[in-house]
């Protein structure tokens, strides 16, 4: 067997720390200056601009799920937001053998879940076999145990983690909120109980009660001590509660902080940014890493099977003139990976705008233009639909740009929890999303014929390029890897990348010690409100 090493810093740190130094918040954060002593108590409300759906962050894959989620659980391990670096959380150290198959994690002692059970090896070891068994109900953290041969636990503090390949992403895996730690009691329960709020975490904060598009409530764990490496106290949090409030209104959200009604709005839109400036209102920005905005055709609905018309569409977007409308925090994208993700390339020349272009190959593909200027063949029109619930006029300008080249684009603006229902039957057949990851495996969740491919492409020579970078440990080989499935996802127009998201939020001027963790979600442990 290969002698184990211990681990806490990879390449891929120090290439997200190079890539977050001139993209990340500012220089100090305002909720983080130094504005005085914390003090204890209060309860925060906190504006979301989506119903959280699913908040079980097992099963949950968007952003406002998982900034819910990641209050009630704990993860193995840390990761730095600035530098990359994965530290010790529940896990004091690691050892990872030289093939990275092979990781031993030993945990810390005195963690309980908050109805009093221990959180020990066992308890990890049924977190991860839970997730397993929720097969694709689990639509991240599925994906981050992929390929798992065993899990032993010699002692109640030593955890033995085995998988069938090489597994190079899995140690940052082990930071994120999907991989966070449920009490045995909840991972008894049923999947739809859990996504309701039936959950028991090892978390500073409790979950109190969730009522679908109204709000979500913590309280906070009186017992916990045993918050992060990263955090800037021990014990407690400071706060006595949280709610989050389902508002998705973006006018209302302004209005409501201004007026004090709400100290935090997740979901600040480009327009509403100058107004917070103005009156003093503190904005938190973070780039984030990932899988960029993008739309995924599906490869199975005829309309997309034809390689040049979704080359056309790469080629018929405008993505500069998008600057126009989005946040200044947020950039066009430039490959499928943002540009603050580790083994990042810029692939802009694959990207760059050329309606002419998108015009020969529809030409080609046989889509004439028709008498309202609309592509037809055989008599079907050239009419494309997107269902999403993002609040983002982005899909406007692009439903402009492509209609310029002869393609109509039906927008269908609705809710999250309809949207799941439609993708869960099989109805979407141009996907738009993102999906934020400090780690270029996140192409391999979003697009191997086994994760979660939106795209319904059948099993190919592509599997194996997606599974390749976390094959190895060397930084050279793993950017090689990455560049060429980037490079094949975007030349066989399988994504059709757009902008790159920064989360922009703002605050009251009461709230400070609010901060992002390294997937630009929030974290409320070390938030605190200044007395009136």
């Amino acid at each position: 067997m290969s002698k184990p090493v211990q681990t806490l810093f990879k390449p891929a740190a120090l290439a997200l720390a190079l890539l977050l130094a001139g993209c990340g918040e500012s220089s100090p954060p305002a909720s983080q200056a130094a504005v005085g002593t914390p003090v204890s108590g209060g309860v925060l409300k906190v504006a979301l601009d989506g119903d959280p759906n699913c908040v079980d962050p097992h099963q949950a894959g968007n952003n406002t799920a998982l900034n819910v989620g990641r209050q009630l659980v704990d993860s193995l391990t840390d990761q730095d937001p600035q530098t990359g670096e994965i530290v010790p959380w529940l896990a004091s150290r690691w050892e990872i053998d030289a093939e990275s198959r092979r990781f031993t994690f030993y945990l810390r002692d005195g963690v309980s879940f908050s109805d009093g059970s221990p959180l020990d090896a066992q308890a990890v070891k049924a977190n991860f076999e839970k997730i397993i068994a929720l097969g694709a109900r689990s639509i991240l953290a599925g994906t981050y145990l992929a390929g798992l041969q065993r899990i032993d636990t010699p002692d109640s503090r030593t955890l033995v983690i085995e998988f069938k390949q090489p597994n190079a992403q899995f140690l940052q895996a082990t930071s994120t909120m999907s991989l966070g730690l449920l009490a045995p009691a909840t991972l008894a329960s049923d999947p739809a109980e859990r996504c309701q709020g039936k959950l028991i975490g090892s978390g500073p904060f409790k979950l109190d009660s969730f009522v679908h598009n109204q709000k979500v409530s913590l309280s906070r764990r009186d017992d916990y001590n045993w918050g992060s490496s990263l955090a800037a106290h021990t014990g407690k949090a400071w706060l006595d509660g949280i709610e989050f409030i389902i508002v998705p209104e973006s006018g209302v959200r302004l209005g409501s902080l201004l007026s004090g009604q709400i100290d935090v709005d997740t979901g600040v839109v480009a327009q509403n940014e100058k107004t917070l400036e103005a009156q003093g209102i503190p904005l938190l920005t973070r780039a984030n890493p990932g899988v960029v905005y993008n739309l995924t055709p599906d490869l199975s609905n005829p309309l997309y099977r034809d390689l040049r018309v979704r080359q056309a569409l790469v080629k018929a977007i405008d993505r500069e003139q998008l600057r126009s409308i989005i946040s200044r925090y947020q950039r066009p994208a430039t490959s499928v990976l943002a540009s603050s993700t580790p083994f990042y390339t810029d692939f802009s020349a694959l990207l760059t705008y050329d309606p002419d272009g998108a015009k020969r190959l529809l030409d080609e593909a046989g889509w004439l233009p028709g008498v309202d200027g609309i592509r037809q063949k055989d008599g079907q029109r050239l009419s494309l639909k997107v269902d999403y619930w993002q609040n983002t006029p982005i899909l406007e300008l692009i439903q402009q740009q492509l209609k310029s080249v002869g393609v109509e684009l039906r927008l269908n603006r609705t809710t999250i929890s309809q949207v799941t229902a439609l993708m869960n039957s099989g109805d979407i057949s141009l996907h738009f999303y993102n999906l934020t990851r400090a780690d270029p495996d996140v192409l391999r969740t979003l697009f191997h014929v086994n994760g979660r491919n939106y795209g319904k492409r059948q099993p190919g020579e592509l599997d194996k390029q997606l599974e390749a970078p976390a094959a190895t440990l060397d930084p050279a080989l793993r950017q090689q890897r990455v560049d060429a499935v980037s490079r094949e996802l975007i030349e066989q127009g399988q994504v059709i990348p757009l902008i790159e998201l920064a989360t922009v939020i703002a605050h009251g001027k009461r709230v400070h010690g609010l901060h992002y963790e390294a997937s630009s979600r929030l974290q409320f442990f070390d938030t605190w409100l200044q007395k009136p």
